[in-house]
């Protein structure tokens, strides 16, 4: 067994938006904290709907403002559309939700990531945890190389065990050109869980210049929007607009 030379508190196995808040969140209660994730270039990706909130989620997002997350405020600083749903209905289920440009929240997670004292980030592909008479010691990489903590928490997303579909064709995969993550899903279900299957689908992506947009509903942000972090101030970019169509049998 290769130790790495540092024990941590806990470690935080992906680096998707749950990873970013668990790992900030360690750090930022005085933990020891290492992020690890199979590409630190995807840290915070946004590979499906470019947009933050929504129906419920926007609730959970306000939560984890709330509590200190960092969600929220990168929302705000990657922001190019606002809206409020549900605005029928009465204010307790009212939910914000912004677009936002997928690289600039990737890039502002990343750097408030990278800052963040008392955390870590390793470039690693988690092949099992590490299990000392019967507690969490730890979790080792695909060269065998360990790296030891008090706590492991696994937000690893559609990695484990990972099965695309585009059109007939399926494919292993955690994300379309990322690899799949089948040996710690294997070694999970030898410690004793058991694992299920979740599916998400993601839109086609569409080249400007070949839509006719005369055919869509223009939607605009909101005039005066509210920002989503209660300790933002002021709306950072430029406001897009966004086109609605719909789709029938023919």
């Amino acid at each position: 067994m290769k130790l790495y030379s540092k024990n941590y508190d806990i470690i935080v196995v992906g680096a998707g938006h749950a990873g970013c808040e668990a790992a900030l969140a360690s750090a930022r209660m005085g933990c020891n904290t290492l992020l690890v994730a199979i590409d630190l270039d995807k840290l915070a990706a946004m590979p499906c709907s470019p947009s933050i909130g929504g129906m419920a989620k926007g609730q959970l997002v306000k939560e984890i403002d709330a509590l200190g997350g960092e969600m929220a405020r990168v929302s705000d600083k990657s922001a190019i559309q606002y809206r409020t749903l549900n605005t029928k209905k009465g204010p307790a289920v009212h939910s914000s939700r912004t677009q936002n440009d997928k690289l600039r929240y990737h890039t502002v997670m990343k750097a408030v990531v990278e800052k963040q004292p008392l955390l870590d980030l390793k470039q690693v592909f988690v092949e099992r945890l590490i299990v000392e008479n019967g507690k969490i010691a730890g979790i080792m990489d695909y060269t065998g190389f360990c790296y030891m903590a008090k706590v492991v928490v696994l937000a690893t997303g559609t990695f484990l065990s990972g099965l695309i579909h585009i059109g007939s064709n399926s494919m292993k995969a955690g994300r379309a050109g990322e690899f799949a993550s089948y040996s710690l899903a294997q070694n999970l279900k030898e410690i004793g869980f058991n694992l299920g299957r979740m599916k998400t689908g993601t839109p086609p992506r569409l080249h400007k210049s070949s839509i006719d947009f005369t055919v869509f509903s223009r939607q605009d942000s909101e005039p005066n929007p509210t920002p989503f972090s209660f300790f933002t101030n002021n709306i950072l970019l430029p406001q897009v607009p966004s086109y609605m169509g719909h789709t029938s049998v023919n």
